[in-house]
């Protein structure tokens, strides 16, 4: 391990640092199962919807990795000077930082966006999930896009309809469902 001051030993902590850091973000977006970022309101940047990520947590820790990593390299094994480590040290956690912004932004873009047409849904059978009471709102279980859904409903009927009792779609307007009992 290097001395406890010199540009070495400040790389090689950096590194380390940023790495474990890293790998508990990793870690928490593993185990919760999204991404885990600090959210902050940035007037300047609010017009931005794909979600710019080139300063997020997860780039700069990548910098700081590259940073370190890269200049405690050059400057254990190519001997290089102070001036010269910590140029090719902000050259890689530059390369670094575009990298996983690249990665993050490329993988953003492979986010399925299902558009919902609710008309098609019209003449359709499905369950009522919870009970209705003559011309009241409630809310219907049914297959829309392939995939069970529960949605709310309104009923035009003049009866009360239990819920689990068959329903159909009668009509659509203004994304408002309304049923009758089957």
């Amino acid at each position: 391990m290097p001395e406890l001051w010199d540009i070495q030993s400040i790389l090689f902590w950096i590194g380390i640092v940023s790495s474990v850091l890293f790998v508990i973000k990793m870690g928490l977006f593993i185990l919760l199962g999204g991404d885990v970022e600090l959210d902050a309101d940035f007037t300047a940047i609010t017009e931005a919807d794909t979600a710019f990520t080139f300063l997020s947590i997860q780039s700069l820790l990548a910098f700081f990795m590259g940073f370190g990593w890269c200049g405690y390299v050059a400057q254990k094994q190519f001997a290089l000077s102070d001036i010269s480590t910590l140029g090719v040290a902000i050259l890689f956690g530059l390369f670094f930082m575009w990298f996983s912004a690249y990665l993050t932004f490329s993988i953003k873009k492979l986010e399925k966006k299902i558009k919902i047409d609710l008309n098609e849904l019209v003449g359709k059978a499905g369950k009522a999930y919870t009970a209705f009471e003559p011309q009241g709102e409630g809310k219907i279980e049914i297959i829309l896009n392939d995939k069970l859904t529960i949605l709310e409903a309104k009923s035009v009927s003049d009866e009360k309809i239990d819920a689990f009792s068959i329903i159909k779609v009668e009509k659509v307007e203004d994304k408002k469902i309304f049923i009758i009992k089957v």
